[in-house]
């Protein structure tokens, strides 16, 4: 396995010198791993992108470097000392850069003589497939969905010159994934909501949510849905909302700030009984915060947003697997309980690209958008039925009138002051959370089944805490496990209560400052964790961090 870093400033190239090597790494069969480090500025700054592949699965990064690919010399200083001895940095010649490891290359010299100056890029693409036992098969399909068709050929050649100035350093690995997706988090929701119906689709740009914004867009009119950019969070909720009420498989996205404005609105989806899917992909807060890292400290928020108390769902993907299949999920829980299901992202999962097996749509069922409301009765949209939820009817579709209403409401929708009807609809309401118990999905169990240590987490830390459990049972014989949480509320607890009597330390990873999930278990089960690793600095963890730190005993 190879773990590469390309950096430099904002505005040098470095995605598009990603999004190619990634791809071709891929069509070689190779699992790739990619995740992004950008700072919120245009121009300047240090941007880097770590490029992990090979030929046995990868959950995610790591911070111990076969390569460099410098831009500038501050990316050299800044990364040198996670370089392995035997590592290398590829830099243009006119950096000064003394360090033995260093390969020197005139790219930006050789990009002018070829006419397009742009093109260094595509000469350290061609210096890294020679350098790691590539081929240029393949190389002409990619650049030519990634540069404009009037310069592919000078692209080509730039390639060709920089596999020509290189000797062969590491050997070719033979790899089994060229078959498989490579796709971000982002797009993988996008997708999933596709294939689960959608048909209206609401947001304002926010980071790191935009780029579900501009993925569904792009296949709007394909996809027969429609796309609108909100004056803010605020319209954008109520429009989903509004769209839900009439029909439409609805969904709207934001972060951690714009979720803020939507708490109000949120509250009418729960009281009014509309289905609705919110996915707040995570940024450091609060306020701005850091607009473009990652954190996992929303947890508290959405379980809470909005006063008084409805039934809801929250669910935290773990990777870009449950990206597709559980923003499907979620789409059928807010249909059959007719509640807002909130999707917890964050920056990591949402703008890593990673290798995974083709989606299958057919593994969800699509549930029926509507149930029907039967015989000649009177028709009473807040029906009170045993398990809580009462038949909906579209207005416009149906000859009853369709009532709905942000008030407490009897049956009919009319609104009331009677304490007795407010009891009997809170009681309707919350008895959803009967039939959502029965379909939350138990955490997932990794590593040893005669486990000491168990390690807990959620969310997109499933990556880290996976590599950190191999890292750790290799070094010690199989004394670690983890239980790693995507349904997180309601929460699941049935395997956690079996696999804390086991455990003789258990060990939350988080991040966030206050160890949210650990709260929440505390407060549902009274299972108490031993301490915590959390980490709120704005970069994800890596399993290497965890392990190190559970063996060196710096735990809070």
């Amino acid at each position: 396995m190879y773990n590469l870093l390309i950096g430099g400033a904002a505005g040098q190239g470095i995605d598009t010198t990603v999004a190619i090597l990634e791809k071709l790494l891929k069509r070689s069969g190779y699992n790739v791993f990619t995740v992004r480090d950008f700072m919120s500025r245009v121009r300047g700054g240090h941007n880097f992108s770590l490029l992990r592949f090979g030929n046995e699965p990868i959950f995610s990064h790591s911070n111990t470097l076969d390569g460099i690919v410098a831009l500038d010399e501050q990316t050299v200083e800044l990364h040198k000392d996670e370089l392995k001895e035997d590592g290398l940095i590829l830099c243009d010649s006119k950096l000064a850069i003394s360090d033995s490891r260093a390969i020197s290359i005139g790219m930006d010299a050789m990009a002018k003589e070829l006419g397009n100056v742009k093109s260094s890029g595509s000469i350290a693409v061609g210096v890294i497939l020679k350098l790691f036992g590539e081929t240029l098969s393949g190389v002409e399909d990619v650049l030519s969905n990634a540069v404009k068709p009037q310069y592919l050929a000078s692209n080509l050649k730039a390639v060709q010159e920089g596999y020509n100035a290189v000797q062969e350093r590491f050997p070719h690995l033979e790899g089994k994934y060229g078959d498989w997706m490579l796709i971000s988090g982002t797009k993988a929701v996008a997708l999933g909501a596709i294939a689960a119906g959608l048909r209206f689709y609401t947001a304002y740009p926010m980071s790191p949510s935009t780029g579900i914004l501009e993925a569904i867009a792009a296949v709007a009119d394909e996809a027969d849905i429609v796309v609108e950019q909100a004056e803010d969070e605020i319209g954008a909720i109520n429009m989903a909302i509004g769209s839900s009420y009439a029909g439409a498989r609805a969904m709207t996205g934001t972060s951690g700030g714009g979720f803020s404005l939507m708490v109000e609105a949120l509250g009418l989806s729960g009281m009014a009984e509309i289905p609705l899917v919110v996915i707040d992909v995570q940024r450091p807060g609060p306020v701005t915060g850091l607009p473009t890292r990652t954190e996992q400290s929303d947890l508290k928020f959405v379980i809470s947003a909005s006063q008084g108390e409805f039934p809801r769902m929250v669910i935290a993907l773990r990777n870009s697997k449950d990206a597709f299949y559980q923003t499907m999920r979620a789409f059928n829980l807010a249909e059959k309980y007719q509640i807002p299901v909130i999707i917890l992202s964050d920056q990591y999962i949402g703008d890593a690209s990673a290798t995974v097996m083709p989606f299958d749509p057919k593994k969800v069922q699509i549930a029926e958008p509507l149930e029907q409301h039967a015989g000649k009765d009177e028709y009473l949209r807040y029906k009170y039925t045993n398990s809580g939820i009462s038949p909906r009817l579209i207005p416009g579709q149906t000859k009853h009138l369709v009532i709905i209403d942000s008030d407490e409401h009897d049956e009919k929708g009319w609104i009331t002051e009677s304490s007795e009807v407010r009891t009997k609809m809170v009681d309707k309401r919350m008895k959803k959370l009967e039939g959502l118990d029965r379909e939350l999905q138990e955490p997932e169990f990794i590593g040893s089944d005669s486990f000491v240590t168990l390690i807990i987490g959620w969310g997109s830390t499933w990556g880290p805490i996976s590599e950190a459990i191999a890292l750790l049972n290799k070094d010690e014989d199989g004394k670690y496990a983890a239980l790693v949480f995507g349904d997180v509320y309601p929460l699941p607890d049935k395997l956690l209560q079996e696999k804390a009597k086991q455990a003789k330390r258990i060990i939350n990873v988080e991040q966030n400052a206050t160890g949210q999930l650990a709260g929440l278990i505390r407060e549902k089960t009274g299972i108490v964790c031993s301490g915590s690793i959390l980490k709120y600095d704005g970069r994800q963890i890596s399993g290497e961090e965890i392990a190190n730190m559970i063996q060196k005993g710096e735990i809070k």
